[in-house]
C-alpha cells in the first residue's frame, strides 16, 4: 500500500472530484493521475528514440538537404491545386 502526502491544494482537489462523483475514491483518482504519467512517459520514450534514431541518421549523412525537402514538399502541393488558369 502506497501512502502519498499531496498538500492541500491537491488534496482539496482530489477530493472535490470525488465529492462531485467524477470518481469513486480517491485511490480511483490517484490511479488514474499514476496511468496517465505512464502514458505520458511512454511517448516521451518513444518521442527520444525517434529523436535519437534522427540524430543517429543525421551523423551518418542519411538525411535529405532542406532545399531537396522543400522542393519536393512545393511539387507536391501544387499539384494539389487545380489549374484555374484556362
Amino acid at each position: 500500500m502506497i501512502s502519498a502526502e499531496l498538500g492541500k491544494q491537491l488534496e482539496s482537489y482530489v477530493q472535490d472530484l470525488v465529492d462531485t462523483g467524477r470518481y469513486g475514491s480517491k485511490s480511483e483518482v490517484l490511479r488514474e493521475g499514476v496511468r496517465l504519467v505512464q502514458e505520458r512517459e511512454t511517448r516521451l520514450a518513444a518521442l527520444d528514440a525517434t529523436i535519437m534514431r534522427g540524430v543517429a541518421d543525421a551523423d551518418a549523412s542519411r538525411t535529405a538537404g532542406a532545399e531537396d525537402v522543400f522542393g519536393a514538399l512545393r511539387k507536391r502541393y501544387q499539384a494539389m491545386v487545380p489549374d484555374t488558369t484556362e
